[in-house]
């Protein structure tokens, strides 16, 4: 089989200063692969039980190093502005922009009745709004060539997740964000799909006890590099799905999709006769997307939650 190269395209990866780091990786291997990268991040010191401080100037000279053709940006995709600037930096950089990761967020672990009310707005302004933003800034010009690729990562707490409630809403909005775009942006070539990725980063570091299960299970099975390949094959041009959301962790991949039961139908319902369908209410699923198989969309929370446990 073919390499799969992206000879000629650009790409922006958001939040891709860390090292190691997830937006690293992917913007390394599209760099790897040919593609023209900004490298976007507003830039971090380090953190406990972390290595390294996070650094766009750093990473695009790393991809320049090894031979790869890279700029960094240190706009804030927090505001539209700055999602402008950061896609204005390709523009005058490369010409154009084909690919676009969205990648940058925030996350801070407390329960919702404890999270300072401005670190609730952050995380909506950077990880939803960001990537609306990003979205918005892509948009024309993508639509102007007929084609773009838009990978939003997400995260399999958009399922549920304690004590990250703020941020698995966030999660949850670009769960519905791709399905959005990817229905407006078909007719002009434009897919757009969604990553729920786990890996060893910063975020794990700085929420964590080096001694933890969590971090330790991360630190050893799931290296971020594992999360690009799933990253990088939804941001090219034979990519055959748009709307879709996988997770990818330390080498697995799955398909995430929303299902419902069958349920009931009573048109003079009642409280005492939904208490008594009850079970047949919660019962077995059927896919709203029309496909055989149901899955839970929890796998990720699951593979964590063991680690704890051990």
């Amino acid at each position: 089989m073919n390499k799969m190269r992206f000879d000629g395209r650009t790409a922006i990866v958001t939040g891709a200063g860390g090292n190691p780091g997830m937006g690293r990786c992917h913007a390394m291997l599209l760099a790897e692969r040919g593609a023209n990268v900004v490298v976007n991040d507003v830039g971090h010191p380090g953190v406990a039980n972390y290595d390294d401080s996070s650094s766009a100037e750093k990473v695009a000279r790393e991809i320049i190093a090894a031979g790869g053709k890279a700029v960094a940006s240190t706009h804030s995709v927090a505001s539209e502005e700055g999602a402008k600037a950061i896609v204005q930096v390709a523009l005058d950089a490369f010409g154009g922009i084909d690919i676009l990761v969205n990648n940058a967020a925030v996350s801070v672990a407390s329960p919702i009745y404890e999270m300072s009310s401005a670190h609730v707005r952050q995380h909506i302004e950077v990880n939803l709004l960001g990537q609306i933003w990003m979205v918005r800034a892509v948009w024309p010009h993508m639509r102007a060539a007929g084609y773009g690729r838009i990978v939003n990562i997400g995260s399999g707490s958009f399922g549920g997740m304690a004590p990250m409630s703020v941020y698995g809403t966030t999660k949850g909005g670009v769960f519905s964000l791709t399905r959005g775009i990817a229905l407006e942006g078909e007719q002009f070539g434009i897919k757009a799909n969604t990553v729920h990725p786990g890996a060893f980063t910063r975020m794990v570091a700085s929420q964590h006890e080096e001694s933890s299960s969590i971090y330790q299970f991360a630190r050893d099975n799931l290296p971020p590099e594992k999360t690009s390949p799933v990253v990088a094959f939804l941001a090219h041009e034979a990519c055959p799905v748009t709307g879709e959301t996988f997770d990818s962790v330390g080498g697995e991949v799955r398909r995430i999709y929303i299902a419902a039961t069958k349920g009931i139908r009573d048109p003079g319902i009642t409280i005492e006769s939904l208490a008594k369908d009850w079970d047949e209410v919660m019962g077995q699923p059927v896919d709203m997307l029309d496909h055989e198989n149901v899955d839970t969309s929890t796998w990720v929370l699951r593979r964590y939650e063991s680690a704890q446990s051990v």
